[in-house]
């Protein structure tokens, strides 16, 4: 007879998840473009913020766990925070990084058509950026992915790391294990949509081929 309510729960603990990290990958990348374009475009305000964005990036997102319970209590929003926090920071480096070393050439480019400044921040440097972005953001997922996890072992009662956490406490190996392969299968999952994503927002640009 097929475990139904194990299924389900199995399933609900995916959806938790995926959804919590999802949100919070797609608040940082909103945040991060906005707190990049507007240091880049305002010098004053990328002087202010970019030593901090700079000192807050190197901490892990698991240390953000603490000041997440308290600020939100237990629940999603402890869990997305962990995520968005994780992220936020790198990504927004990354953005005035890529911003500053786009090629003059299309700046100039642009200029000698007539753009104005703001056009060619939405014309030129932001669709320039935006495939070093996508990469910033894959390669720091798992990052987030392992911090949101973490946080619903502590603080959040449903989701993938609480089935671990779970099966730590009843000392039931095959649930530990269960809960780790559906981590890793998830993830990888997940990843491998965002590749596809990536994909098709930049269909311009092709990959490298020998």
């Amino acid at each position: 007879m097929p475990r139904v309510g194990a299924n389900f729960v199995a399933l609900t603990a995916i959806m938790a998840s995926l959804q919590r990290v999802l949100i919070g990958l797609l608040l940082a990348f909103i945040a991060s473009l906005l707190i990049g374009s507007f240091a880049f475009y305002i010098d004053a305000f990328g002087k202010l913020m970019l030593p901090a964005v700079t000192l807050l990036a190197p901490i892990a997102p698991v240390a953000w766990i603490p000041f997440a319970l308290v600020a939100f209590g237990i629940g999603d929003g402890a869990a997305i925070f962990v995520v968005f926090i994780g992220i936020v920071f790198t990504l927004t480096l990354g953005t005035v990084h890529h911003m500053t070393h786009v090629q003059q050439v299309y700046i100039n480019s642009a200029r000698v058509l007539g753009a104005s400044r703001r056009q060619v921040m939405f014309h030129v440097i932001l669709p320039a950026i935006l495939p070093n972005l996508f990469g910033i953001m894959r390669m720091n997922f798992f990052g987030a992915w392992t911090g949101v996890l973490a946080a619903e072992m502590v603080g959040v009662n449903t989701g993938l790391g609480t089935i671990v956490m779970v099966g730590r406490q009843m000392m039931n190996m095959n649930l530990t294990f269960l809960g780790m392969a559906m981590i890793g299968l998830v993830g990888y999952l997940l990843d491998a949509g965002l590749a596809v994503i990536q994909t098709r927002v930049l269909w311009w640009k092709s990959s490298a081929q020998l």
